[in-house]
């Protein structure tokens, strides 16, 4: 995807380490970061720096590429890296994917290995959400009105997307769709990132308030739900950002449909349904606190709510399949159950 005029993607391997666009630091600035060691790259997914399920998969199987240069323990540094975040099953398809590498190669070979893994992952989840585009597109129509949960575009997928992917084939081909964007508190993923994905592709869009959705599906100005996913269990259930679930209870009671967006390395058959999906608790500070910018465009970060309040922040909740429309992924549209899964999978094997 472009920004500005120039092609990019979300974090990609330089010489001195793992390069990527700052995600907390946008709309207002476009800043990029450089982690030049592992520790530095945990931090920056734990940190949310880099974040979206398939883009910390493709950063941290760079990261592993980086400790081979480094002549870092592989194994100390698989284990940091897996540490960082628990939901999202990328995390450990990109990691074990470039061990594998390391394994499989000499010492001497090693580095090279591991980082030509590491970029050929990188294309491969690129080619998936592409992919996912173009299976996306059946379901639009001229003007057709999407509503969006959190970010899911290139930002999050190094390229293209997976939510977003169809809508930018859609816009790309003339179709004109609009995109409602959830907020999505409390980082305002929505609110931050996707409407300005959006701005930079051209796309029709509104922000909205997530407590608006509801009401917008119920008056008939919704078309469809697509959302993407960290995690995808084997019976269809799929774990997204917090919020998620209620949007899609919402749309089953207006009549709207409600997908989710999500390649091959998000599926994990290991885990059997949604109540066995590890869902991440965050810092109380993102519900206390918002961040932006004053009218003088200076950062601010300011507290809204009472001091010593208690707080809960799940980061993520899980949307059962049978709520789910279908699962669009880069070998086709499956079911929501145990048998689309499955057929998935067999699919991305063949």
């Amino acid at each position: 995807m472009k920004v500005n005029g120039r092609d990019m993607r979300a974090t990609w391997w330089i010489e001195d380490g793992v390069a990527y666009i700052d995600q907390r630091r946008l709309p207002h600035a476009l800043e990029i970061g450089v982690a030049a060691s592992v520790e530095e790259v945990a931090r920056a997914i734990e940190d949310m720096a880099v974040r979206g399920a398939p883009a910390i998969g493709v950063f941290a199987g760079y990261g592993l590429a980086l400790a081979a240069k480094l002549g870092d323990d592989l194994g100390a540094a698989y284990e940091r890296l897996a540490r960082t975040r628990p939901t999202a099953i990328n995390l450990w398809k990109g990691l074990d994917t470039v061990r594998g590498a390391c394994a499989a190669a000499s010492k001497t070979l090693r580095a090279r290995a591991t980082l030509a893994t590491a970029r050929a992952f990188d294309d491969a989840e690129v080619a998936a959400g592409e992919a996912i585009g173009t299976h996306g597109l059946a379901l639009f129509r001229q003007g057709t009105r999407v509503l969006t949960h959190c970010n899911a575009g290139w930002l999050a997928v190094q390229d293209w997307g997976t939510a977003l992917a169809p809508v930018y084939r859609a816009h790309r081909a003339g179709m004109e769709p609009f995109v409602y964007v959830d907020e999505t508190r409390p980082r305002l993923q929505g609110a931050r990132l996707t409407t300005w994905e959006l701005a930079q592709e051209g796309v029709r869009h509104a922000l909205i308030a997530d407590n608006a959705a509801a009401h917008l599906m119920q008056r008939g100005m919704v078309d469809l739900v697509i959302t993407g996913s960290d995690r995808v269990a084997a019976n269809g259930d799929a774990a997204n950002k917090i919020g998620t679930f209620g949007k899609a209870c919402a749309a089953r009671q207006a009549g709207v449909p409600f997908y989710v967006a999500a390649p091959i390395s998000t599926f994990d058959p290991g885990t059997a349904s949604g109540a066995d999906i590890p869902i991440e608790e965050r810092s109380d500070d993102e519900v206390l606190f918002v961040e932006g910018v004053d009218e003088s465009g200076t950062a601010r970060r300011v507290r809204v709510a009472p001091e010593g309040t208690a707080v809960f922040n799940p980061g993520f909740d899980v949307t059962p399949h049978e709520l789910i429309s279908g699962i669009i992924t880069e070998v086709g549209i499956v079911r929501a159950t145990a048998e689309g899964v499955a057929e998935a999978l067999n699919r991305a094997k063949a």
